[in-house]
């Protein structure tokens, strides 16, 4: 979609929301958030960034690609501060590629790397959805239950169906459009056969890092007000979080938040409430990002003479 498409999906449906939403519950659910428990969520979820950057490096060198720990926070920076300049997270994934490509002189390998990362994470928010969702069946209201354990059933069923189907198919009966990043992510998943050690290593702590997410989002709700089991958490976090990762939005803004807003309404939580808590988890990324952009100006300011920004940056010398 184009950029000012989805500008516009963003703009109008946070202009929507505030119109809808009532301003009394807003103005309650903001004021009972504490700026302690705002400052504690960020250096919680700038550490787990940082196990982050240790999770992608690792992938770096499974794909035979060196980086040292410190050129790997400065890419890694990059990659988040760029986060809240571009259209999406991908912009964020290349900047970061290119950056770690220009170190390691292996951009195809970084690329994977880029790759393999993203499809652990995405598999991981699946996992945390599935698990949640099957210890929540006795804690949603009426027959909810019954309708998600028979939707976790059917979701297992078609995925163990489609996915030997998916890796089966050959590259050339894929859309033109689709060819590459398709063949990339394929590539991306031999390399992760070829070193199951470390894609186990990666897993894990890709499902520490979003769990730990999990669990600073609960934190922002009960800070103003939002109890809910914690099963229900695991589950309706992570969902809005994969529809924030559609492309139909500014980085998913205002698509995660009403999406997670909407997803509590049937629990009881008011809509202006869930709408307010993944608000704040927003503040808290944009800072995340910020925080990402100083520690990469911090970073390079370090680095030899020769090197300056202008050409680390220029993705098109790097891609050819």
């Amino acid at each position: 979609m184009k950029v000012w498409l989805k500008a516009t999906i963003s703009v109008g449906l946070l202009a929507l929301l505030f119109i809808l939403l009532p301003w009394d519950q807003v103005r309650t659910a903001v004021t009972r958030m504490s700026g302690r428990i705002w400052l504690g969520v960020l250096v919680v979820f700038a550490t787990g960034h940082l196990v982050g950057v240790q999770k992608w490096r690792l992938l770096v060198s499974a794909s035979r690609g060196r980086l040292r720990y410190p050129d790997a926070v400065r890419c890694y920076g990059a990659g988040l501060f760029a986060n809240l300049c571009l259209p999406s997270i991908v912009g964020g994934d290349v900047l970061r590629a290119v950056l770690a490509g220009r170190e390691t002189g292996r951009m195809e390998a970084v690329f994977l790397a880029g790759i393999m990362d993203r499809v652990i994470d995405v598999a991981t928010l699946a996992l945390l959805i599935a698990v949640g969702a099957l210890f929540a069946r006795n804690a949603l209201p009426g027959w909810s239950g019954e309708v998600l354990t028979a939707a976790i059933a059917v979701a297992a069923a078609v995925g163990l169906f489609a996915l030997p189907l998916v890796l089966r198919r050959p590259l050339a009966a894929w859309p033109k459009r689709l060819r590459r990043p398709v063949g990339r992510a394929l590539v991306a998943l031999r390399h992760m056969a070829q070193n199951p050690g470390r894609a186990v290593i990666a897993v894990v702590l890709s499902i520490a890092i979003q769990s730990t997410f999990v669990v600073l989002n609960i934190w922002i709700g009960s800070a103003i007000g939002i109890h809910l089991a914690l099963p229900l958490w695991f589950m309706a976090w992570p969902l809005a979080k994969v529809a924030g990762l559609m492309p139909i939005s500014l980085g998913g803004l205002a698509v995660r938040d009403a999406t997670f807003g909407a997803l509590l309404v049937p629990l009881g939580v008011p809509m202006a409430q869930g709408v307010v808590a993944a608000l704040v988890w927003q503040t808290v990324m944009i800072a995340g990002g910020l925080l990402g952009g100083l520690t990469w100006w911090a970073l390079s300011r370090r680095r030899p003479a020769g090197a300056s920004w202008r050409e680390l940056a220029a993705p098109g010398k790097h891609l050819g």
